[in-house]
């Protein structure tokens, strides 16, 4: 029976800070699916971070970072910052000592933007104007190995949705590292500017994406309903390629299948040392 597996703790870090979002339910359903799907006993655990202080213990097994609003740059030395890295270089001294079941964890959107700037990978700043929609992001020769992405093709489709960016991948801090640039923003021949950074694995247990891997249909349903995102993508790509993008939610290849693997994927990776029959 289920009750007799070993129970499996995941910890969500919420870094909305109340702020309106589809994350926090996508999160929760994909840990659902995979209880279910996979037939482990797997709960999980909702800790307030950036609003309440609310700081997970070291005692789970797996750990999701949220999105967020706002500057990835302002909160330095806020208490709630110092809380998260606390947590985060606990998690990586548990990984790196003799510890036989470690601890993985996924940074998403404004989480992957604070390890960015924490580790120097590349520059921190604001976009020119945001970037929402459904696109493309492409691979990079460790993107095309990366396990996570098994099941996905170059380039595959995701959901984008942030007004700061990280880019120009600092090469000397990520070989000191030893982190793994995975995939870069679309392809923007006309737009002389550089391209994000959009998939990172930090190292071996810490996995990032700058997108949204846990985005669904239903999610960005509500979202392409909001007058203003509909306003920003008609105004930045035109009446056609909004429509296109809402006529790709439903569609097989594209966030259905992105929001189907990457976090199960991570999961699997993350879980199946604890899977003991």
């Amino acid at each position: 029976m289920q009750t007799d597996k070993p129970e499996i703790k995941a910890a969500i870090i919420d870094l909305y800070e109340d702020y309106p979002n589809q994350g926090m339910r996508s999160f929760q359903d994909l840990l659902k699916q995979y209880k279910a799907k996979h037939n482990v006993n797997l709960t999980y655990q909702i800790f307030d971070l950036r609003g309440k202080n609310e700081v997970p213990s070291l005692d789970f097994d797996v750990y999701i970072s949220s999105g967020g609003p706002g500057s990835p740059i302002d909160s330095e030395g806020t208490e709630w910052e110092r809380q998260y890295w606390d947590l985060i270089d606990a998690i990586d001294t548990h990984n790196q000592s003799d510890a036989i079941q470690k601890k993985h964890v996924l940074f998403v959107c404004h989480s992957f933007q604070l390890m960015c700037r924490r580790l120097k990978l590349g520059d921190v700043n604001m976009r020119n104007a945001e970037s929402f929609g459904i696109f493309p992001t492409h691979l990079t020769e460790d993107g095309k190995n990366e396990v996570l992405f098994e099941g996905l093709a170059d380039p595959f489709y995701i959901v984008d949705s942030r007004e700061w960016q990280v880019i120009n991948p600092n090469e000397q801090r990520f070989e000191e590292t030893g982190a793994q640039l995975l995939s870069l923003e679309k392809e923007r021949p006309h737009v002389p500017l550089p391209r994000a950074m959009m998939a990172i694995r930090f190292n071996k247990y810490f996995f990032g994406t700058q997108f949204h891997p846990e985005a669904d249909p239903e999610g960005m349903k509500i979202h392409f309903a909001d007058d203003e995102k509909k306003e920003l993508i008609i105004n930045e790509y035109g009446q056609a390629r909004y429509d296109d993008m809402l006529n790709s939610l439903a569609h097989p290849d594209k966030i259905v299948l992105t929001h189907q693997t990457i976090i199960p994927n991570f999961l699997y990776q993350a879980l199946q040392s604890l899977q003991e029959e």
